[in-house]
């Protein structure tokens, strides 16, 4: 891609208006130093001396973060936090990042605060090491009241925005954000505005979502497609072009070290080799900077290639982004795109 052309598509992000849908976190980092052990008198166990304590949003929070790396002028997280101390710092953290509107984030007593508590050892000259980490969800289904509040916001900022972004992100079916009535409600959205971009991830697959824009890895389209095994080259090619056509969207499969592929409902297939390694790495949080700049690249009017290009470029910023849930902002894309 030339200079000009990604200068012509990154200019369009400041007027785009996008909204997240999905459970989001807090993720908080807790850097321990390792000069500083100590066994505990009461215990006789192992301390880790916390030093420094880092908080940001996860989960869809992280495709927010992204959004706001690249400029988006206005993003609207629609999810919901806890009326805890864990809520109060997602809320907090969300409302410091330019362009978030939290005019549809709801806040209830009747839920934890999705968070991944991450210890860190840190050392001078050495990239962190995570600990086992310490994670608080919520185990009992989403009541009935919140969905149906959930669905409110999702209708008022679908009516305005020029793409939204579904991120499931937990494990136990209905516990989250991203219900089968809330599914059932983005069906209706997506059919009585059927210009409208959406993209869906999610961690369990997109088995059971409407015909949206889909975003999966090889291995879940392996298991949506009911194929056996690991999928080669040539099967992640026919599965995402039959996905595509049959959903009538466009189907990106992410592919780890060997890059992604696109195909769209016309036919359409091509495939981006992943960029380099340039040093250790870390990858948490690549796959939701791709739902971003896939998301934004196909509002700004980006080819095929051009959005591959581009959520390529943005995965391999973030990681080498280590110790942290990394974003990767225009100038950093543009330096491996358009340099």
């Amino acid at each position: 891609m030339d200079s000009a052309r990604f200068t012509a598509i990154v200019e369009r992000y400041p007027g785009l208006r996008v909204a997240v849908l999905g459970d989001f976190c807090l993720d908080r980092y807790l850097e321990i130093d390792p000069a500083k052990a100590e066994v505990s008198l009461e215990t006789g166990l192992p301390v880790h001396n916390v030093t420094n304590v880092r908080a940001q949003p996860g989960g869809a929070g992280t495709i927010v973060n992204n959004l706001s790396a690249l400029g988006v002028g206005t993003i609207l997280p629609v999810g919901l936090a806890g009326e805890d101390g864990e809520g109060y710092e997602l809320t907090h953290a969300l409302e410091k990042l330019p362009g978030v509107r939290l005019s549809h984030f709801v806040h209830t007593r009747h839920r934890h605060t999705f968070t991944y508590c991450k210890p860190l050892i840190i050392e001078p000259q050495k990239p962190p090491v995570e600990l086992n980490r310490l994670d608080l969800k919520n185990w009992s289904p989403t009541s009935a009241w919140l969905q149906g509040l959930l669905i409110k916001q999702l209708q008022e900022v679908a009516a305005s925005v020029d793409a939204i972004i579904v991120m499931d992100q937990v494990d136990v079916p209905e516990t989250g954000v991203v219900t089968q009535k809330v599914l059932a409600a983005l069906k209706s959205l997506v059919e009585a505005k059927p210009e409208l971009s959406v993209l869906a991830d999610s961690r369990r697959g997109l088995r059971g979502f409407p015909p949206v824009v889909f975003k999966m890895n090889s291995a879940e389209l392996a298991t949506l497609t009911g194929a056996a095994g690991e999928l080669s080259a040539e099967q992640v090619e026919s599965a995402a072009a039959a996905l595509a056509r049959s959903n009538g969207r466009p189907v990106f499969v992410t592919l780890a070290d060997r890059g992604m592929l696109g195909a769209t409902a016309n036919g359409q297939v091509e495939y981006m080799p992943a960029l380099p390694v340039r040093g250790a790495i870390d990858i948490v949080g690549a796959g939701d900077g791709v739902s971003a700049n896939l998301t934004v690249a196909i509002a700004a009017g980006a080819s095929l290639g051009e959005t591959l290009e581009l959520a390529n470029a943005a995965a391999s910023v973030v990681v080498h982004k280590l110790g942290t849930t990394g974003t990767a902002t225009v100038e950093e894309i543009r330096r491996l795109v358009a340099p």
